[in-house]
């Protein structure tokens, strides 16, 4: 096998730096998707790219492609990436770190060509911040996204989803036309940070990540009645924020029965006020378990718990889903290559499975496709303390290049 092409790891940790401070402020990264924050990064990358004699294109999901060729006429490219959109106040490494080493591969093939394609991907609305819709433009493109549904949903203030895609030039109808990208591609491969304690504090600055955990998030809506907060007796109150709070309660209990996570993340009440009686109450769910049986018995025990909850407060409930994913396991063989990529770069093989949900998890629906992560400091992400070490930065970045190289000959 050839040589991996060096990835310049300082270059890309400058790149890193000077996006946030372009999309950064007081509280952390702003680059929320389909927002002017979020465009400005995406011009950053056009810049980038141009450097090296490239041009990116949108397709109709949003996401953000660039290709290099390669010698070999005809041959499957390589797909290098991740996603630039972060949540409010996040950190500068969420995401940006795959895209802007995608950007040290395709510069440094730049100069000596590989045998294969290399496509640049920076997917857009990863993070699902503005409308709890995680993986949009990979769902869009792996043809798991039901636009129906998506284009209905409403963020903070009211507008739908297919009103502010609009913005951005993004028809949420013809998302899905993306999935005509496929031909061509061969395997996806992703560096990310860990977003947990785990590496850390096991000492290990580069794992080979073996699969996602599966997702369910639920909204659970309480109906009881508002009343006045001084004079609507306690044995008489239909309160459903008391019926969210004991739903939330009992969805936190569900792991210590069937392992994995769960969060009730978001709570919105109505009228919202000091002085009023809940009336109404939204609860959002989000359970994740890498074993497909136990997050079906997860979801099952939610509803069990808001079905529970609202009888014991005198309120009615309803659910909405929002998001779905299957435990997804990384391609056998690019998980083999990165484990001994780990090796190669630091001399011992770590393996984890991902806590955190990554677009690699719909890529690997339709191609092949690994990651790799380094850790995060103190297990902090989605945070503005988010942070990795620049010598763990510069190592995750080296074993990463030479997993693409081991990639691109498989």
């Amino acid at each position: 096998m050839s040589e991996a092409v060096k990835i310049d790891a300082s270059r890309v940790i400058a790149d890193l730096r000077e996006l946030a401070e372009r999309t950064s402020d007081d509280a952390g990264a702003q680059r929320v998707a389909w927002t002017e924050t979020w465009h400005e990064a995406r011009a950053f990358l056009g810049e980038l790219l141009g450097e090296i004699g490239l041009t990116n294109e949108t397709d109709e999901a949003g996401n953000t492609w660039a290709r290099l060729d390669g010698a070999g006429a005809g041959e499957d490219a390589l797909v290098v990436g991740s996603h630039l959109d972060s949540v409010p106040g996040g950190g500068w490494l969420d995401g940006a770190l795959g895209v802007m080493t995608a950007v040290g591969v395709l510069r440094a093939y730049s100069e000596q060509p590989a045998s294969r394609p290399l496509v640049l991907a920076d997917w857009a609305d990863e993070e699902g911040s503005r409308f709890g819709l995680s993986l949009f433009g990979s769902s869009a493109f792996a043809g798991t996204l039901d636009t129906a549904a998506a284009a209905e949903l409403v963020d903070a203030d009211g507008r739908t989803m297919r009103d502010v895609l609009a913005e951005s030039n993004v028809e949420i109808e013809r998302a899905p036309e993306c999935a005509a990208r496929r031909e061509g591609l061969g395997a996806y491969l992703e560096l990310h940070i860990e977003q947990g304690p785990v590496m850390e504090a096991k000492g290990v600055t580069v794992a080979a990540v073996e699969g996602c955990q599966g997702i369910e998030r639920q909204r659970f809506s309480f109906r009881g009645q508002a009343g006045h907060a001084g004079t609507t007796p306690m044995a008489m109150r239909h309160d459903a924020a008391l019926a969210a709070a004991r739903c939330a309660i009992g969805i936190s209990e569900l792991p210590s029965e069937y392992g994995g996570v769960a969060t009730a993340g978001e709570l919105r009440l109505e009228p919202g006020i000091s002085t009023a009686v809940a009336g109404v109450a939204h609860l959002t769910c989000d359970l994740r378990n890498p074993e497909p049986g136990a997050l079906e018995a997860m979801l099952a025990g939610a509803r069990k718990a808001s079905a529970g909850a609202a009888e014991e407060h005198g309120c009615s409930v309803s659910e909405e889903p929002i998001f779905r994913i299957e435990p997804t396991a990384f391609d056998s063989g690019l998980v083999a290559a990165a484990k001994k990529a780990t090796e190669e770069a630091t001399g011992s093989t770590f393996a984890i499975t991902s806590g955190a949900l990554h677009d690699a998890a719909q890529a690997a629906r339709v191609l092949p496709a690994a990651m790799m992560f380094c850790p995060s400091r103190d297990g902090l992400s989605h945070a503005r303390e988010e942070d990795t070490s620049e010598e763990d930065l510069a190592t995750a970045i080296a074993a990463f290049g030479r997993l693409v190289a081991k990639a691109l000959e498989l």
